[in-house]
């Protein structure tokens, strides 16, 4: 197929590569014609980079060097040209001027397409003689290596040209997922659970920027924090798609911003661009995730009584004894002993007043963080400050022959770090799938290979349990009131009817209706 690509930025270059060493002839052409020579020389680069990591043999880059094909003008006359995909600035106005003129140049048969990655796609089609031959294929950066494409259909676009699109991205080898042309798509609105969640745990002060990092990697398995990933995008970039995505959805409180990315945006916080975000970057600055945590100082012989009944309960209990903890059986705490709250969803303190135990020797953990290598202790206000050093000390203590599992301290808050994450990325995920923005299975593929979970939003749901997920948003909404954490009706029906979060279901459609 022969495609031009319009726009030799770092998309444009990106897409070019991609397109050239699946096969495919590429126009690259962009308003600056230093630019394209610039991109030109960039992709033989990193051809060749490929050939020495043996990704391609010198043949095949040798080849797809030669398909990329400098182009004086974006709109120059092209009858073999079958596509188009279109990578200039985000501006809608600058996209629409840049298709009507393409109309004009290019035989009616050439499908156009869009990378927008904020802009609806009905409104740039909506300029055109024929918004009907116009779809969004947005690529993740880097696109040689961000395997997943979404292919955006607008409101008028024809419906052989999605399938058209979907074919051409899978036989390079990427996934594609179709999506509704909606605030965000599918990888930037679904990457908003992370984002914002982390950013509410810090405006409440429940832990730091390298605390909540540290809870994210070493008890969720995400590859980098929610602070790491903002720093390397670039705060600014994250504000703003934050903003956008949460205006569209017309103030959603599920993808309500923080008050606190004004003004670090104003002072030119933005990450790694700038030199400091989060974290300090530069040749003496620690790597992030090797911020220093403070040393165990406690007593792991003192006697722990754990607190409450259930799945959760037990599992705490079990932990202990394979640590050689001295666990107390109750019914109430000796007086030197510490209570251990295994909070599912709820506070440290509720159970406190609930049940009447010693304020000053009553701590929760986290039962999500019981099978990691990172438990999550959480204290509240009356915590006594020795209490907490022997009840890290304990809970750092080996289970065997293993290695000691770190202990991270945090203020006391429903559902502790890593729950709130979990329910807020499934909580986003699911109102994507209740929307028929995406299906299950495309939210689950999109977010794996865009965003590198460990797991599709909705399969690490059903990991979870959806009746256990169901109860932890359920007991987060009560808690706190927040309607951000209100449970989704895709997450309830499921988890009622006994059905996986991962399972579309039965609609009228099925049935004819």
């Amino acid at each position: 197929m022969r495609i031009r690509i319009v726009g030799a930025g770092v998309m444009g270059r990106g897409i070019a590569q991609w397109a050239a060493a699946a096969g495919h002839t590429v126009e690259l052409c962009d308003a600056r014609k230093e630019a394209v020579s610039e991109a030109a020389d960039f992709v033989r680069s990193m051809l060749e980079r490929a050939v020495q990591k043996g990704r391609m043999t010198a043949e095949a880059a040798a080849s797809a060097v030669e398909r990329v094909i400098p182009l004086g003008s974006p709109t120059a006359p092209g009858e073999e040209v079958r596509l188009v995909i279109e990578a200039v600035r985000e501006d809608l106005a600058t996209k629409t001027e840049l298709f009507r003129q393409l109309e004009v140049a290019l035989p009616a048969r050439t499908v156009f397409a869009t990378n927008t990655s904020s802009l609806p796609v009905t409104q740039i089609a909506s300029g055109l003689a024929d918004p009907s031959r116009l779809a969004g294929l947005h690529f993740c950066n880097p696109v040689p290596l961000m395997k997943v494409v979404e292919v955006v259909p607008g409101a008028l676009t024809r419906s052989d040209i999605p399938p058209t699109l979907v074919e051409l991205v899978q036989g390079t080898g990427h996934s594609a997922v179709v999506v509704a042309d909606t605030p965000g798509f599918l990888v930037n609105h679904a990457g908003r659970g992370l984002v914002t969640e982390a950013l509410a745990l810090l405006e409440e002060s429940v832990s730091d920027a390298a605390g909540i990092d540290r809870v994210a990697r070493d008890v969720l398995g995400l590859r980098m924090g929610p602070f790491e990933l903002m720093d390397l995008t670039g705060l600014d970039v994250t504000a703003a798609v934050i903003d956008s995505i949460w205006h569209g959805f017309r103030h959603s409180d599920r993808l309500r911003p923080s008050f606190l990315t004004p003004n670090r945006v104003a002072a030119g916080l933005h990450g790694r661009k700038t030199g400091r975000g989060f974290y300090a970057y530069g040749p003496q600055a620690p790597a992030p995730a090797a911020s220093a945590e403070p040393p165990v100082t406690g007593d792991a012989g003192r006697p722990i009584l754990v607190h409450g009944a259930g799945e959760h309960a037990d599992a705490l209990r079990q932990a202990l004894v394979r640590s050689g903890a001295s666990l107390e059986t109750g019914p109430g705490p000796s007086d030197g002993a510490l209570v251990l709250v295994p909070a599912w969803g709820t506070t440290v303190v509720s159970a406190v007043a609930a049940d009447s135990l010693p304020a000053r020797r009553t701590l929760g953990v986290d039962p999500l963080s019981l099978a990691t290598g990172r438990r999550v202790l959480a204290l509240t206000p009356a915590s006594d400050p020795a209490a907490v050093r022997d009840a890290r000390a304990v809970l750092a203590r080996a289970e065997g022959t293993g290695e000691p599992p770190r202990v991270s301290v945090v203020r006391d808050t429903a559902g502790s770090v890593a729950q709130r994450l979990l329910a807020s990325i499934v909580g986003v995920a699911a109102s994507i799938a209740e929307r028929s923005i995406a299906t299950p299975d495309a939210v689950d593929t999109a977010v794996t290979a865009g965003l590198g979970y460990p797991f599709g939003p909705l399969a690490w749901g059903d990991r979870v349990g959806g009746r256990r997920l169901l109860t932890l948003q359920e007991e987060l909404h009560r808690s706190t009131g927040d309607p951000r954490y209100r449970p989704t009706r895709w997450v309830t029906e499921r988890a009622r009817l006994g059905l996986p979060l991962t399972e579309t279901g039965t609609s009228p459609a099925d049935v004819g209706a």
